[in-house]
Order: structure tokens, then C-alpha cells, then sequence
């Protein structure tokens, strides 16, 4: 091949490449086209968060339809819409299960393209979170089988993580906490008492949430148990429930989840490469939750910052073989174009501009909370008005509360 001719091959290779790093570096950002969303959505303009979703789902090319579905069903969970947000987290949960599994072309294709140019697939976590927000949608409209059912999606999903794929997580706090008061609302005082248990066994620092186990291990006979937890628990007053007494659980869903973000891993090969990390977006400070004249400090029953990280975490691993794969075979395509033009120029630089490609996939689920804050109230049947303060704003909602029930109260505080 003659100079001019193979610096023609250069040329065009060039541009190619560098075509492909700007359409890989351009069609994924999902998080930078939803920024006006988020504004939105944290300012509680809730109408206008969907409208830019609405914008966002026309110009995708589908691979982010489930994170769409996944922020949508949060705005609207946030907006008190718990219906639409019923229907659209259960479209979420069945394409998050279509995807699992994964097409070897789309997998093959990764190891030489930006990886996310794949379609979203939702991280464990993320996952489980859309069952533990359809057991507190069901809970508004006081659907407690159907939100139960949920719970226990939640609990079975974790059991099969841990025990059968061997992955290092543990069960959620908050989905055994809500299982606990949601059979406790249908008197079923045994199955409360093994949640409430599991609960406090996740999270030992319960404190005043702890009044129910008390209270139920009494009620369930299991006396050593009650002794036990009464010295735990000095002074957590846990008398039964009068006959014109209900109660309430403040879910206060606080703050902003972590963001990902690009972070440096040497391979044994001494190859550097950059992995997908979460970075807190700030931890949100305990709520204060008031009903008449009683107020207390909220609970953290779980921390989605921290568990996001430990799922995270266990899937560097997989992705770090990947990204060998993937070294490996644009090592090869290198080499190939070196020798067919007899340029070490072009070999070189197309090994440059497919590394260059691969840039770590920092798609998440970002409206999320960070936290989930429980407040617990016992209350004399009626209408009461509920006032959480978070981060200097004060939120209030008016529940009617029942004898012997136990009413839930969701709210989203951002911080």
C-alpha cells in the first residue's frame, strides 16, 4: 500500500473512531438529560418533574426505559399519586425482569463500546426498592394483603440473593419493620412478632420503635424474650393498647440517594481503569415528627446510601473481569488495523480512542431517598394533624387514626 493511499486509511479510520467516541460519549448521559428533573422533583413540582420526563423518554433510544419507569413511579410516589404509581412501578418490575436476561450480542457488544450504551438493568438494590415502595403505595390506600405480598417479595428476593447466589447483602430493615405493622394491623400477633424481631436484629438501634416487640412478646407468650428485651429497653413504655386507642408510622423517606461515580482500579495487569462508585449526596439529618402536643426524633431503620454501596461493591468484581475482556479484545482490533495498514500510528491510535470509549456506567436511580426515618405515635381514635420538620421545613398531614388499627403515613422530605 502506497503512503498516500494507507494515510488515507488513517484519515478515515480516524474519523470513524472518533465519531463513535462522540455518539458513545452523547446518546447515554441519562443523568445529565434528566438535571431539570431532578431540580424539579426536589422543589416538589411534581407536574413539571414529569413533563421533563416526558421529554426525556421521547428523545431516549430505549435503553434508560427503565429508569424512566423507575423515576417516573418515584415522582409520583412523592406526589401522593398512589395509583399511578402502583401501575407504573409494576411495568418497572417486569421489564426489570425481561432484562435479566441479557442477549450475548448486547453483552459482546459492551467489551468494545461504552458500557452505557447497554440497556439499564437496575442494580440489586434498586430492584428491591421498587417492592418496598409498592408496599407503602398499597399501605396509603389501606390495601394491606397487597402490601404484604410486596414485603414479602422483598424478603424472598433477599433470601435467594444471599443463600443461593452467595452475594454478601443482608435483609432490609424497613420491608421487615413494614411487615411487622402490617400484620399487626390484621391481628396476626405472631408473624408481627418474628418481623418486628428480624427488624431489630438488622437495626439493634430501634429505640422507641422497639415499643410493639415489647409489647407483642408479652401478648405471644414468650415470656424469657420479654424479660430480655424489658432490660434492653428500660424505658420504652409498652402497655397494651386501650380499647379507643390506634396507632401511627411516619415513613419519612429523606434526603437525596448517592450518585455514581468514575473511580480508579489498577488491574493486576497494572492497567489502569475506571469503575462505577457512589458518592453521598449529603446524609440528611433525623426528622423531628410532632402529633399535638408529642413530638420525637424519627428513626434511620435503613440507609440506602450504605446498602447501595455494599451491592455495589460486590459487582466490581464482575465488572473488572469485564473490563479485561474488554482490554483484551480492543488490544486485538488494534493490532489487526496496525497490521493492515502497516501503521503503528493507526494501531496505536485506535487502541487510544476504544479505551477512550469505555467509560464506566453511572446511570442510578437518583431519586430515591437516602434514607427511610420511621416515627411511631399510640393516639386516641379520630383526626389528628401530623407536623414533621426536616431541614427547617415543616410538612403537615392529617390521618385519621382507628381503634386497634395501625394507620401508615408516608412523606418525602428532601435535604
Amino acid at each position: 500500500m502506497s503512503d498516500s493511499r494507507r494515510h488515507g486509511v488513517l484519515g478515515r479510520a480516524v474519523l470513524v473512531l472518533a465519531g463513535m467516541v462522540l455518539l458513545s460519549g452523547c446518546a447515554g448521559d441519562y443523568v445529565a438529560r434528566t438535571r431539570n428533573l431532578r431540580t424539579a422533583y426536589e422543589r416538589e413540582s411534581y407536574e413539571l418533574a414529569l413533563s421533563e420526563l416526558d421529554a426525556v423518554a421521547k428523545q431516549g433510544s430505549g435503553k434508560d426505559t427503565l429508569l424512566v419507569l423507575l423515576d417516573r413511579g418515584m415522582v409520583l410516589h412523592a406526589a401522593g399519586r398512589w395509583r399511578d404509581s402502583i401501575q407504573v412501578l409494576a411495568e418497572a418490575d417486569r421489564l426489570a425482569a425481561e432484562l435479566d436476561v441479557v442477549s450475548v450480542s448486547e453483552e459482546a457488544g459492551t467489551l468494545l463500546t461504552n458500557e452505557r450504551e447497554r440497556a439499564y438493568r437496575g442494580e440489586d438494590f434498586e430492584r428491591l426498592m421498587i417492592s418496598v415502595l409498592q408496599a407503602l403505595n398499597y399501605a396509603q390506600l389501606d390495601q394491606d394483603e397487597e402490601a404484604l405480598v410486596e414485603v414479602r417479595r422483598v424478603n424472598e428476593r433477599l433470601r435467594k440473593m444471599i443463600d443461593e447466589e452467595k452475594k454478601p447483602y443482608e435483609q432490609l430493615a424497613i420491608a421487615r419493620y413494614l411487615g411487622g405493622v402490617l400484620y399487626e394491623d390484621q391481628r396476626e400477633w405472631d408473624s408481627a412478632y418474628i418481623d418486628y424481631a428480624k427488624a431489630l436484629e438488622l437495626e439493634p438501634g430501634l429505640g422507641p420503635l422497639a415499643e410493639p416487640l415489647l409489647r407483642l412478646a408479652k401478648k405471644t407468650g414468650r415470656l424469657d424474650e420479654y424479660e430480655r428485651l424489658r432490660k434492653r429497653f428500660p424505658d420504652v413504655a409498652h402497655e397494651p393498647l386501650g380499647p379507643g386507642e390506634g396507632q401511627v408510622l411516619v415513613v419519612v423517606e429523606s434526603g437525596l440517594a448517592p450518585e455514581k461515580e468514575p473511580a480508579d482500579r489498577r488491574l493486576e495487569t497494572h492497567d489502569l481503569i475506571q469503575v462505577p462508585m457512589f458518592r453521598d449526596r449529603g446524609r440528611p439529618g433525623l426528622a423531628r415528627v410532632w402529633v399535638g402536643d408529642s413530638g420525637q426524633r424519627a428513626v434511620t431503620v435503613t440507609s440506602l446510601a450504605d446498602v447501595a454501596k455494599v451491592h455495589l461493591n460486590d459487582r466490581i468484581g464482575r465488572m473488572l473481569a469485564r473490563q479485561v475482556a474488554g482490554a483484551v479484545a480492543k488490544a486485538g482490533l488494534a493490532a489487526g488495523a496496525g497490521a493492515l495498514t502497516k501503521s503503528r500510528e493507526l494501531g496505536a491510535l485506535t487502541f487510544l480512542l476504544l479505551n477512550t470509549m469505555n467509560q464506566p456506567d453511572l446511570r442510578s436511580w437518583m431519586s430515591l431517598p437516602a434514607e427511610f426515618q420511621l416515627a411511631r405515635f399510640r393516639l386516641p381514635a379520630g383526626r389528628h394533624t401530623v407536623t414533621v420538620e426536616a431541614a427547617g421545613l415543616r410538612t403537615e398531614r392529617e390521618v385519621e387514626v382507628q381503634p386497634g388499627r395501625v394507620r401508615i403515613l408516608v412523606l418525602r422530605r428532601y435535604d
